[in-house]
């Protein structure tokens, strides 16, 4: 454990990373599209860090961050998957039911 002497100002997070953690945060609860971009934002966080040009301690959070932007990316794919497939079997099923009638 290290002290921060008098001169020191204890080091924080990025706000870079504290927005990858609560984009991706809101890509699980209610917005998906903001996965990929909680995804980027915490992937580019943990590469200035490993630069140095980023505090370390804002790591922890980059690095949730990432990983919740890639599990709202898959949210938002499948989704994306299942309104497309649901919508185009429902549109078949209206063709074809119509074309039965005739």
């Amino acid at each position: 454990m290290t002290v921060a002497s008098p001169g020191q100002q204890p080091q924080t997070a990025s706000t870079q990373a504290i927005i990858a953690l609560v984009l991706g945060l809101l890509s699980l609860i209610c917005c998906g599209i903001l996965g990929p971009f909680a995804w980027y934002l915490g992937s580019q966080e943990l590469k200035a860090i490993a630069a140095g040009s980023s505090p370390a301690a804002g790591e922890g959070l980059a690095k949730v961050g990432m990983i919740l932007g890639i599990l709202g990316t898959i949210y938002l794919g499948l989704v994306t998957l299942w309104i497309f497939f649901m919508g185009g079997m429902a549109i078949l099923s209206a063709f074809f039911s119509s074309m039965a009638n005739h």
